[in-house]
């Protein structure tokens, strides 16, 4: 959520901004704002006037009845007695105001870093570098599914009859490989200075209006019925939730968080044979990073924090290449963000394994996440958040990178402590 200052100031900024996202529809709520925010700052001043005349003829009232001056007294009294009722009137009027205000800035996009390319859409985003060879076999990698079921690691008819479509049983070496990635994940950034955390699976509507936007909310997150809880999609979104109603020390900055979770969505996408399997589905695993900290840092943390995804998935020498979300691509709270790409040899291609974010004061903004300076003054931090790692995605570029021609699994040496000490699963 922007600053509403910054409407006022810059109207034509946030509206050029809207244009670059390419979401001219929305250009008429910022002059909603405006419209809304000057009628509001009226009822306010007119409230704060008749707040203080009121105040200064409570004391005229004492004086009057001291001097005997009854008629005079009474006059007065009707007279706070009207200004209490024009009282509860911009009362009313300010809190709906305030509501209807709220209500479009939590719709305006943020504003973009001005180096994200402008684009319409995913297809238009930016490649910026690869790292690793690219290697397609001599022989033929099958679809990860059927991979997993030649190690009897994946059950799909037995999740179908308890649960549906969109989940599995994972079991065996798969299920304890799905499970050394985790952990490795974990130590990796506890290694890097990160401290480790398994948030709340559950949060209230407040924090998810906090941390996403309402299209987001509706698209991605699975309500409790008749409670105010709502399973996470990430464990960004319970990490960030920890802060809400907070001021922190600016010394205890930058906080760095890394998150393990279950994952609930409710989309599963296309129904291509590349969107089945592992890769769409309403449950999995995630290692998260979270930052918060001082805005002239985030740039840095930024970099910092898609590097380590980089890093990672190098260790068990899976090419990858990061590429820059376009304008179009960008979620509306977002101010930066770029995509970590992993090699299919099958395919050929690079498919996605996480998104490093930079969402600038929006969640902060919203969540009342202050940072109190050595001079006593609050300011807002910046969050951000990147995914380490998500196993099943993760794991079908394991599993392809990894597969000899004679049908074994190769451990990389990282993952072998995690694994009994194997180095081949057969």
């Amino acid at each position: 959520m922007l600053d509403i200052k910054l409407l006022r100031e810059n109207t034509e900024i946030v509206k050029e901004n809207i244009r670059k996202k390419f979401q001219n529809e929305k250009i008429t709520l910022v002059d909603e704002v405006i419209a809304l925010d000057t009628q509001n700052r009226e009822a306010k001043s007119r409230r704060d006037y008749l707040r203080s005349r009121r105040n200064s003829i409570s004391k005229e009232i004492g004086v009057l009845i001291l001097k005997g001056q009854k008629d005079e007294a009474e006059s007065a009294k009707a007279d706070i007695v009207a200004m209490a009722d024009e009282l509860a009137e911009l009362e009313r009027k300010i809190d709906d105001f305030d509501i209807q205000i709220r209500e479009r800035m939590l719709i305006i996009p943020n504003i973009m870093d001005p180096t994200v390319p402008i684009g319409k859409d995913d297809s238009e985003n930016v490649e910026i570098e690869r790292f690793g060879e690219p290697v397609v076999p001599d022989f033929e990698i099958p679809y990860h599914v059927d991979i997993m079921e030649k190690f009897k690691g994946i059950d799909f008819d037995s999740s179908r009859k308890t649960s549906g479509n969109g989940f599995y049983y994972l079991c065996g070496d798969i299920a304890r490989l799905h499970s050394a990635i985790l952990s490795y994940a974990r130590d990796f950034m506890i290694d890097r200075g990160f401290t480790y955390y398994i948030p709340p699976f559950m949060i209230r509507g407040n924090v998810v209006n906090g941390v996403m936007s309402f299209s987001e909310m509706e698209n991605m997150m699975y309500k409790i019925e008749g409670e105010d809880l709502y399973l996470i999609g990430t464990s960004e979104h319970s990490m960030i939730g920890k802060f809400i109603d907070t001021i922190l020390d600016e010394e205890k900055l930058p906080q760095t968080l890394t998150s393990y979770s279950p994952c609930f969505r409710k989309e599963i996408g296309a129904h291509g044979i590349e969107e089945r399997g592992v890769y769409r589905i309403h449950q999995f695993e995630k290692q998260e990073m979270i930052v918060v900290c001082k805005p002239e840092d985030s740039a840095g943390w930024f970099e910092k924090l898609y590097q380590y995804t980089v890093e990672f998935f190098r260790t068990l020498d899976i090419p990858v290449r990061t590429l820059e979300c376009c304008s179009g691509d960008l979620a509306d709270l977002k101010v930066k963000s770029i995509d970590i790409e992993a090699w299919s040899p099958r395919q050929k291609k690079y498919f996605e394994v996480g998104s490093c974010s930079n969402l600038g004061d929006a969640q902060a903004r919203r969540l009342s996440i202050r940072i109190k300076s050595k001079n006593k003054e609050n300011y807002i931090p910046h969050t951000l958040n990147n995914t380490v790692v998500a196993p099943p995605r993760m794991l079908i570029s394991f599993l392809e990178n990894n597969l000899k021609e004679d049908g074994t699994l190769s451990i990389p040496k990282p993952l072998q402590m995690y694994m009994g000490g194997k180095e081949l699963i057969k």
